[in-house]
Parts: structure tokens; sequence; C-alpha cells
């Protein structure tokens, strides 16, 4: 058994994981979603970080699950609690003294997405229409509809805070991708993830919010992702 530590991205409220929390305690693991400082605009990723840890059992089992911009306070998390295993979910992988918002443009990643540029324009600009495209393409309307209670816009904090760790915490890590990921495409992250990271990237179907579209397969792959690193 583990206990599964969840962070999802961007302006997102934790309890949209509710979903794979109910898959996680069906296969006989523990697993919280914590609160997050989401009404104050000038928090920044460490601060998601010391919410996240403080509300953290201590436990030998921990498995710290961030997802997207949620990935640069996973890390962090994943270093304070003194994790078993950190797995970065369809994430933005920091590094060392970079802000979240210069990631974009370190990665390269407006050519990653040239088609969605040349159709919508920058993210910036991005409409109702877009954001369905690159977010929604394979989640059933009345569970993206239920949903839109928890998501909203990240704080300005969470782009302006220079990376703090001087390198990557001495914790076991796993990338899982999903393969059909619109905004962080298959190609884009294992470029990055091997850059960054020097390991490859796990693979999990569909698109960029697998907590929405496939929770259930989402903890499979999270307890067999655990599984390997036990074995």
């Amino acid at each position: 058994m583990a206990t599964f530590v969840l962070i999802p991205g961007a302006g997102t409220d934790p309890r949209v994981y509710a979903a794979t929390l109910d898959e996680l305690g069906g296969r006989g693991h523990d697993a919280i979603a914590p609160p997050l400082p989401l009404g104050d605009a000038d928090a920044q990723p460490s601060d998601h970080a010391a919410a996240v840890a403080g509300a953290t059992p201590v436990r030998d089992d921990l498995v710290v699950v961030a997802q997207s911009l949620g990935a640069f306070a996973g890390p962090l998390v994943a270093a304070r609690v003194d994790a078993a295993l950190l797995i970065l979910l369809a994430p933005m992988v920091p590094a060392p003294g970079e802000t979240a918002g210069e990631w974009w443009e370190n990665t390269r990643h407006a050519e990653a997405i040239g088609d969605l540029v040349a159709r919508h324009g920058p993210m910036s600009r991005w409409g109702e229409e877009a954001m369905r495209e690159v977010f929604l393409h394979d989640v059933e309307p009345q569970v993206a509809e239920a949903a839109a209670r928890f998501t909203g816009e990240p704080g300005r904090g969470m782009f302006t805070e220079p990376w703090p760790l001087p390198r990557w915490p001495d914790v076991p890590t796993r990338v899982l991708c999903p393969r059909e990921d619109r905004l962080f495409p298959w190609d884009f992250q294992a470029r990055v993830v091997a850059d960054r990271l020097a390991v490859g990237i796990d693979e999990i179907s569909g698109g960029h919010l697998p907590m929405l579209s496939r929770p259930s397969e989402l903890a499979r792959r999270l307890t067999e992702l655990w599984s390997q690193h036990k074995a």
C-alpha cells in the first residue's frame, strides 16, 4: 500500500482529483489532495509546496504526484516529506533558477504547438473554443461541466518565483505523459524530460487532464509505477 499525495495544475482546486482519489482507495491505497492557497494571487510554488507538505502525514510510503504547473511545487514537496517516489504527470519540468514564466520560452513550447498557435493565436489570447480543443477534447461534457467550478486562473506568483532547488531532489522520479496531450505533445515532453532529467517518459492514454477523462486508468497507472518502483 502507498499513500498518494496529488497536486493539480495551474489554478486548479485539488478537488478535481475526487474520482482518482476514489479509484486509488478502491485499489487499497491511501490518497489525499491537500488544499492549496489558490485565493492568494501572490502565492508561489514554494507556498503551494508548504501547504501540501504541511498536510501530508509522516509515512515511508509517500508518492507525490504533481500535474502540469504543479510540477514546480511537486519536487519541493517530495524533498520536504522524504517521498519514496515522485511522479510528474503531464508536467512542466522546472530547472534550477527558472521561473514558470520563463519555462515556455526556455523549452521552445510555442514551436511544439505551432499548429494551435496558427489557428488560435498565442496562448494568452486563447478563448473558449481553443480551451475546449486543447484541454477538454477527451473529457465527457457532463464531467467537464461539473469540474468547471474547480478551475481558475493561476495567480501571478506562480510564474515569478525562481525554482529554488540547486538540483533535482534525491527522490526517484517517473514522468507520466498522456499520449494525446495537445498542450504538451509527446515528442516535446520526451525532449524536455530527457534534457532536464535524463530519463524516459511513461505513457497514459488521452489528453492533458486524465483525472477528468480517465480517472480509473490514471489510478491504475500510478499504482503500476509504484509497484515497479518497489520491485
